[in-house]
């Protein structure tokens, strides 16, 4: 069976560092800080006081107040993030086959405002639970509003594996265009659980850093990091596939030629040693891709800022790469963004694009003392202007959940 080639055609996201790819752009060049004092609630009662937001929205001016009343705030971002990427795409049920067009947008956590909100008045009352709670808490309620929204009636659900979610969900829908089972899918992550019991729970858990100043406190891969901080946002992705994007004369902003997918077999929250699925999934990554190990140029690693993940991923890195390991770029832009959980893959894949199509690699800020057990080229402190033609994105999630992903330049 003939495998179909597979070209990005539209992104959006929001994130702590803008609310649209180009501000997302300008913020990964600049090195922007994303990292802030809570604002959401009050966290005064709370061991961990920053998050990275997503700032300056308003909503209203993109979704109507009735139908913003449906839904949970991650369900907007992701609405939201899907809707700059269809319009950049250009794509939708009247130039496509609605039935071949899908949505596959996933989230590691869904409406736990909503969840925490109700149960609040579950206690005073239970008559005052909303009736639309339900439709708000769940995951696959986001690629639901999408494809209705937009009349999409192809392959439609969530995905839901922790931190690598937005890119299971991406890769899905790759090996689905792949195969010929859709022409086009909405593809991504989103996540909104900047709330009192989800920072309490992963503070308590010793997942996020006990660094309490905002403008030093994500720094992946320093020997002084000790946590991630929790971010929030969305990334969505336009994946097509080529000859359907070249018949609507589609821009193709790259190729996506890559993914992999593995388990780790080993604990609940901690990477396996040496980051052993971690560098399986990279290496199916290269091998669906057919391309050696000494091609590619940059990876967007998932270093989260935390002791375990950051040196596991770095020995995997170097376990599957070699002596091309002193290469290859590599860098975290959680160090910008905080970790988005499930959203984490779909911004993580955007800045991938990005560096390809813009010719640039993103910096790792906040980066100071290097550990020497994490001793690659991790881009510290400002973006590097290059031109590449393959990238990776890494994701790694609790219940050892492994996903990468590697695009290419595209050429005809």
């Amino acid at each position: 069976m003939s495998q179909k080639r597979v070209v990005i055609t539209g992104m959006g996201c929001l994130t702590p560092i803008g609310n649209s790819v180009s501000e997302f752009k300008d913020g990964l060049i600049s090195g922007k800080n994303g990292v802030a004092p809570i604002s959401l609630f009050d966290a005064e009662h709370l061991s961990v006081k920053i998050s990275a937001e997503v700032k300056n929205l308003d909503m209203e001016t993109h979704i109507d107040r009735r139908e913003l009343n449906r839904m949970d705030r991650f369900c907007a971002f992701g609405v939201i993030a899907a809707d700059e990427a269809i319009k950049n795409s250009g794509i939708s049920k009247d130039n496509s086959d609605p039935e071949r067009i899908g949505v596959i947008i996933g989230s590691g956590i869904g409406g736990i405002e909503s969840l925490t909100n109700n149960h609040l008045r579950l206690l005073k009352n239970p008559r005052r639970v909303s009736p639309l709670f339900i439709p708000m808490l769940i995951s696959d309620i986001a690629p639901g509003h999408v494809s209705i929204k937009h009349g999409f009636k192809g392959p439609n659900y969530s995905v839901v594996s922790a931190c690598a979610t937005g890119t299971h969900a991406i890769g899905d829908a790759f090996r689905m265009i792949k195969y010929g089972d859709a022409d086009a899918i909405v593809a991504g992550g989103t996540e909104a659980s900047v709330v009192p019991i989800a920072v309490a729970g992963f503070a308590n858990m010793k997942a996020l850093t006990k660094n309490s100043d905002p403008n030093t406190a994500s720094k992946p891969f320093d020997k002084n990091r000790n946590g991630f901080v929790l971010g929030e946002g969305a990334g969505i992705i336009v994946l097509e596939e080529l000859e359907h994007a070249l018949k609507r004369d589609a821009d193709i902003l790259a190729e996506i030629v890559g993914y992999g997918a593995t388990g780790d077999a080993y604990h609940l929250t901690t990477p396996a040693p040496n980051g052993e699925g971690a560098g399986r999934a990279m290496k199916l990554a290269l091998e669906d891709a057919k391309i050696n190990p000494d091609e590619l140029d940059y990876i967007n690693a998932h270093g989260t800022s935390t002791p375990f993940n950051d040196k596991n991923e770095s020995i995997a890195i170097r376990d599957v790469f070699g002596e091309h390991a002193d290469k290859l770029f590599v860098s975290s832009t959680k160090s910008m963004t905080g970790h988005l959980l499930g959203a984490a893959g779909g911004i993580e894949a955007i800045a991938s694009i990005l560096s390809i199509k813009e010719g640039f690699l993103p910096p790792t800020i906040h980066l100071e003392t290097p550990d020497p057990e994490c001793d690659l080229n991790y881009i510290p402190n400002q973006m590097i202007k290059k031109e590449i033609n393959y990238a990776m994105s890494n994701t790694f999630g609790f219940g050892g959940h492994n996903g990468v992903l590697l695009f290419k330049r595209f050429d005809v």
